[in-house]
Parts: structure tokens; sequence; C-alpha cells
């Protein structure tokens, strides 16, 4: 027989989950809206008849901020497109932690990865990977004192992913990843 304070507790519980729920959505919609509507206001930017001068940056890495540190985006944009720099800027062998291929529940587990084993990394990004028809994410650069988390988060596929940078004498260097997409 089922106690009335046991029901009465389980629909509190419910219509907590449900003031949750109603509150997490509106903050996506909304979150969604604004990243469309900026994309939009740079596009509507380019083409416009009104020309306006801006300052435009070197896509060479090695331009310094005013503190004398290597610009990350300038850096992420040439380790994601130069193979050779890309491996110059790795500290290797580095310690990953990957999912358990072997393991049924692929259960994160740390490894190693030589040079010889590394394989070409893209971590370009493009808002249109937010709404492509399938492998749909979204990254997110975090940055703390001398490092910079890479972010990659996938909408209901799996993809999960983050990529730790330091600043080592000035300059970014990947050295560690944690990759748990499946």
């Amino acid at each position: 027989m089922i106690k009335a304070s046991s029901i009465h507790i389980d629909v509190k519980k419910y219509f907590n989950r449900m003031k949750i729920t109603g509150l997490i959505f509106p903050c996506l919609f909304i979150f969604l809206f604004i990243s469309c509507s900026q994309g939009s206001g740079k596009k509507n930017m380019e083409q416009g008849g009104e020309k306006t001068e801006m300052k435009v940056l070197s896509n060479n890495p090695d331009d310094l901020t005013a503190s004398g540190e290597e610009a990350f985006d300038q850096f992420i944009h040439k380790f994601s497109t130069e193979e050779s720099f890309q491996f110059e800027r790795i500290k290797f062998p580095i310690n990953v932690i990957i999912p358990d291929t072997g393991h049924e529940g692929m259960a994160p587990m740390p490894d190693s990865i030589g040079k010889y084993d590394w394989e070409m990394l893209d971590l370009s990004y493009d808002s249109t990977y937010l709404t492509r028809p399938y492998d749909q994410y979204y990254q997110v650069v975090r940055f703390e004192d001398d490092t910079a988390v890479v972010e990659i988060r996938g909408i209901n596929n799996g993809i999960y992913a983050d990529y730790y940078f330091t600043l080592i004498n000035n300059k970014w260097y990947l050295v560690t990843l944690y990759d748990a997409s499946f």
C-alpha cells in the first residue's frame, strides 16, 4: 500500500524538476538566439555598402600581445592548419584521457601519445557546426592565468573533449587532452 506522504514527496520532486527544466530551456533558447543574431550581424556588416576601417591582425602567430605573449586566436589558427607547427607546439609524449574501447562502458583511461602516433588536430570552429544536420557541436575557449582550455561539446551525439594549452616562454603549447567522446 502506498502512503499519501510518499506520493506528496514524489509530486513535490516532480514539480521542482519542472521548475528547473522550465528555466533551462528558455536560457538555451536565448543563448542560441543571441549566437545566431551575432553571426548575421557580421554577415550584414560585410555585405553593407558602408565601409568601416578595421585593424587587421596578421596571421603570423609570432605576433605578440602588449604583454609579450603570443595571441591565442592567431596561435590556434596556425596550430589547426599547419602540421609542422602543430608538432612543434605539442609537448610529446602527451598524456591523454580517452575512452577504453576494450571496456564495455568505454570508461575513460589515461594513456600517452607519442609524436609518431599523433594525428593532425583541427580546432578551427565555424558557427555552422552548431546547426549542421549531423555531428553538431559548440566550442568554447576558457582562459585562466597562463592556461587556455578549448572545450568541445556535442549536441545529443556523444562529442565531449577538452584540450589544455599552457603558455610556456610566451608561446602556447598543447600539454594534455581529455576526450570522453563515444
